[in-house]
């Protein structure tokens, strides 16, 4: 790993300005990423910097970098995008309005980034926001504030783009996996687990909590959020269908061509068969955990919220259930979750349940295990097949980094 120059520096600036937040100033991970041109962060807590983009900043202009980065992380803002169904032609939108939920607080309380960091004002919102109202007010374009750039992926405008605290001249610059929550494929194995992040995230919340007991210490925006991180409520039904809309749309979104029928355009060029746009229509299964760990409780909650999905995604004719412990059953094509019939009781392996979903003909596009989370993972995502982990109970262990995981909790 290489040393990024004047990190020393300004990892002691950070920790002096905002001496709340230097558990996670110290807990994330820095690297010299030379020639990447940006400054990035994934989601497992390691900050990727240029040297070459570095070097000319005082210490002050890289600390605060350093606290803009870090505050992408403990706000969580790339499972948030992942809850607001993000997709990757709208990331730089969403890492503009991610900035400006940081920004609007913490450039009043000494932040000095480099370049020209983006705040609310500049699209016309007020401070004080979160991310995802910043974001809709963004993507329903209320018009520029004079002087600042209209996108932040392009232009001539022969300044910094706003939303990109780090940025070259009409350029947007890619903030991380850390910032949006879509894989990059420098992202690697290691740095910190969930379970560790969320640790890490908590002692953070904690000291800026003490630290907000003195008025005026610590800025309103992240006073707000260390008190919902320390007493959160979370819609998990709002995170599952956001998880389930996402995956959908992204199969149901893609177009390909097809010689089952004739394009339209056919008549101009009768010598010359074309083929046709398709837009296809996504197949979902879902495998149902039904081991001998599963509570009646929590099967009920599975049928539950197999109902939820026919209801919610409009998909009756093309969903299909099968039951997994270490064996699975025959797939169930079904229009009503009475029609399911649960069997099993024995041992897990959820592995076994992905597999047969993958086997099917035709191969579903989302595959949705619903299960108490007790169970061995397949290593790697299945290709071609999206899979979304209803992990039901407060105590079910977490789901694979590979697939969309979602925490079901009783009523």
């Amino acid at each position: 790993m290489t040393e990024l120059p004047g990190l020393a520096a300004a990892r002691l600036w950070a920790a002096r300005n905002f001496p709340y937040l230097a558990t996670g100033l110290f807990g994330a991970e820095v690297r010299a990423a030379p020639g990447s041109g940006t400054v990035s962060v994934d989601q497992r807590w390691r900050m990727h910097a240029d040297p070459g983009l570095t070097d000319t900043w005082t210490p002050a202009q890289l600390g605060s970098v350093l606290v803009h980065h870090v505050c992408h992380l403990l706000r969580d803002h790339s499972q948030r995008a992942l809850a607001t169904a993000v997709s990757a032609p709208d990331s730089p939108v969403w890492v503009r309005a991610a900035d400006a939920e940081i920004n609007d607080d913490l450039i009043p309380a000494g932040l000095d980034l480099p370049g020209e960091p983006v705040i609310p004002r500049d699209f016309g919102a007020p401070d004080g926001r979160l991310a995802e109202e910043y974001f809709k007010v963004l993507q329903d374009g209320p018009g520029e504030s004079a002087g600042t750039t209209p996108s932040v992926t392009g232009g001539d405008s022969g300044r910094t783009a706003p939303g990109n605290p780090l940025g070259r001249s009409g350029e947007w610059l890619d903030c991380g996996s850390g910032a949006d929550g879509q894989p990059r494929d420098g992202d690697e194995p290691g740095g910190l687990d969930q379970w560790q992040a969320d640790l890490l995230r908590r002692q953070v919340a904690e000291d800026v909590a003490r630290a907000g007991q003195e008025p005026g210490s610590v800025p309103a925006g992240l006073l707000r959020w260390a008190r919902e991180v320390l007493s959160p409520t979370v819609d998990w039904r709002r995170l599952l269908a956001a998880e389930l809309r996402r995956a959908v749309a992204d199969v149901a979104g893609a177009v390909d061509y097809s010689y089952r029928r004739p394009s339209r355009r056919a008549y101009a060029v009768p010598d010359v068969v074309l083929p046709a746009l398709r837009r296809p229509v996504p197949e979902l299964a879902v495998v149902c955990d039904t081991s001998g760990s599963m509570s009646e409780e929590l099967l009920a909650m599975a049928l539950a919220e197999v109902e939820g999905l026919l209801q919610g995604l409009g998909l009756r004719r093309q969903l299909r259930v099968l039951a997994c412990d270490t064996a699975v059953g025959p797939a169930q094509r079904v229009s009503s979750a009475r029609q399911v019939t649960l069997v099993g009781g024995g041992g897990t392996n959820m592995g076994t349940g992905i597999a047969a979903a993958y086997a099917l003909r035709p191969r579903p596009a989302v595959c949705v295990v619903l299960t108490d989370g007790y169970t061995p993972w397949p290593s790697v995502a299945p290709k071609g097949m999206r899979v979304v982990a209803g992990l039901l109970g407060e105590r079910a262990p977490d789901g694979p980094r590979w697939a969309r995981s979602v925490r079901v909790t009783a009523d």
